[in-house]
């Protein structure tokens, strides 16, 4: 028996999600306009959708799970239950105004009109905010539609912000932060369940992995214990004698956000010769 993921057929999430599975050593092979592919050496099915398409696959169990952005879930307001946060794919959806207008509060917005090609969002964002405006649903092209009079704003999704500064407007209000997620339908069997543990399981293990770094170092004993306690590691670093003996050979795990500081006392502290590795899995 096969799982079945529906993924993005083309667009920001495709690549990244091609990569996640080959990462976690699962072979697929995308391309020349497929809508379907099999695992080579994982029970996995992979269907290619578009992504506003993905969350009706999941509710329906047509797919078994999926990746799909936040801000698509969101919006698509569909029964799948997030399994798992994946950490790429992220950006943001927001308001932006002209240049010109000097936005304070979302009543900046009462009686405006709002292009966005996500209107439930938009709406939701507004009730929250006791506001009354006019949505304009547009598929595409959003940030065009106050330059040619169609929207006094728009709510979109902003990655740089590059767009936005181009077409003369400018981002005044973050509504949602979003980002890949794993998807499933709430109705798995136990065998299916099996399987996407399986699947969680490498996933994890290849996330945890690019969020650490592995360190080696040497430290004189003399500062040693000053230098084990700036290297926590998954329990505790591993300590080695040298061939000289008034010196030890260190071993341990940083955080990827914590790595720069670390270094920077680690060599304060007296370490000599790190060395930092990447880890490829980190089952912890």
């Amino acid at each position: 028996m096969n799982l079945k993921l529906a993924i993005q057929k083309s667009g920001r999430l495709h690549e990244d999600s091609i990569k996640l599975l080959n990462d976690c050593g699962i072979a697929v092979k995308s391309g020349n306009n497929q809508l379907r592919a099999v695992a080579e050496n994982f029970p996995l099915e992979v269907y290619f959708l578009r992504d506003d398409d993905i969350p009706q696959y999941v509710e329906d169990g047509v797919a078994h799970i999926g990746i799909v952005g936040e801000n698509v879930l969101f919006e698509k307001d569909k029964e799948a239950e997030i399994v798992e946060m994946l950490g790429f794919g992220k950006c943001r959806l927001s308001i932006a105004v002209k240049k010109t207008d000097a936005y304070s509060s979302p009543s900046f917005l009462e009686g405006k009109k709002i292009a966005t090609s996500y209107p439930v969002l938009t709406q939701r964002f507004l009730d929250d905010n006791h506001i009354k405006a006019e949505i304009h649903e547009i598929s595409g092209s959003v940030e065009l539609a106050p330059g040619i009079g169609l929207a006094d704003a728009v709510c979109d999704l902003v990655s740089s912000g590059s767009t936005l500064f181009m077409n003369g407007l400018q981002e005044v209000q973050s509504i949602l932060k979003s980002q890949a997620v794993l998807v499933r339908n709430k109705s798995l069997n136990d065998e299916q369940q099996k399987i996407l543990d399986q699947l969680v399981f490498r996933i994890r293990a290849v996330r945890k992995a690019k969020n650490n770094k592995y360190v080696l170092l040497n430290a004189p004993n003399s500062s040693l214990q000053q230098i084990i306690d700036l290297l926590p590691g998954m329990k505790s670093p591993t300590v080695l004698p040298l061939a000289n003996g008034e010196w030890s050979s260190v071993h341990s795990v940083l955080p990827e956000d914590e790595f720069w500081e670390k270094i920077e006392a680690l060599r304060k502290a007296g370490a000599q010769g790190i060395l930092v590795v990447p880890i490829e899995k980190m089952i912890i």
